[in-house]
């Protein structure tokens, strides 16, 4: 008599633990980018809701970059989401687009000195707030991507904004294509980093050139890879400081049994 097939036990298949990095990108895939915040703003009576939104928060150089966008209600752009999810050469002809088609948008940044003097969370309100204030026509209502902002009118917090609200990713857009031309612009001056490759985020060849090079002026010299590197480099330019103070008779002198 045959045994009962389903008296053997099943083996589960491991599955792979994903990064959290993976797993937001994966959420954010699933997330539908729509104009429905935008049109309840509309329907409650605001006639320019700005999204807004930065990009550079995780960057070790450079500035942190934040744009604000009025769409225009009567011309939709298609294909806008959040600007990590796109190719660049796909970010940059929707950027264009955006210029094009808004009815107002603008951008502001916020320096790596102010960074550390302010910290990052609140170098980034302060960009987008600046953004918001560089405006050619005065929102009535902003959607903010995962923050509020020192603004008096109505505004919304939205979490993973720059998936969901069209407007904050046209401002998640215009602030990424923007900055990355910042950095490709700057790596002339620090060619040794190599940013117009990874736009000063924490890759291996950034950190490589880090322990190299030691930070530049527009490290920001409060993220700790910075600090790190510049308290090795300072190890090594003692040693050096060290070396030189020796006599070179007792450099060169042969060694003794």
């Amino acid at each position: 008599m045959g045994e009962d097939a389903g008296s053997f036990p099943v083996e589960e298949t491991p599955t792979k633990k994903l990064s959290p990095a993976a797993a937001k990108l994966r959420l954010l895939k699933r997330l539908r980018c729509t104009l429905r915040c935008e049109k309840e703003a509309w329907q409650a009576g605001a006639q320019r809701v700005a999204g807004v939104d930065e990009v550079g928060r995780g960057s070790l150089f450079g500035p942190v970059v934040a744009a604000a966008v009025i769409l225009d209600p009567a011309y939709r752009i298609r294909g806008l989401r959040d600007s990590k999810l796109l190719p660049k050469e796909r970010r940059e002809e929707l950027a264009l687009r955006i210029r094009e088609r808004a009815l107002a948008w603008a951008v502001a940044s916020v320096d790596s000195e102010t960074i550390d003097r302010i910290n990052i969370y609140q170098a980034s309100r302060l960009a987008m707030r600046l953004a918001v204030a560089e405006l050619a026509l005065v929102p009535d209502s902003l959607l903010v991507d995962a923050m509020t902002l020192d603004w008096e009118g109505s505004q919304r917090a939205l979490i993973h904004g720059d998936a969901r609200s069209a407007s904050i990713a046209a401002a998640s857009i215009v602030a990424k294509v923007e900055r990355d031309r910042m950095m490709c612009e700057i790596d002339s001056l620090y060619p040794q980093y190599g940013l117009a490759s990874h736009k000063g985020y924490s890759t291996p060849v950034h950190l490589a050139a880090l322990k190299e090079h030691g930070p530049s002026p527009l490290h920001r010299r409060s993220f700790a890879p910075v600090w790190n590197a510049q308290e090795v480099l300072g190890f090594m330019l003692e040693d050096e400081a060290m070396v030189e103070t020796i006599p070179a008779s007792l450099i060169d002198a042969p060694e003794r049994a």
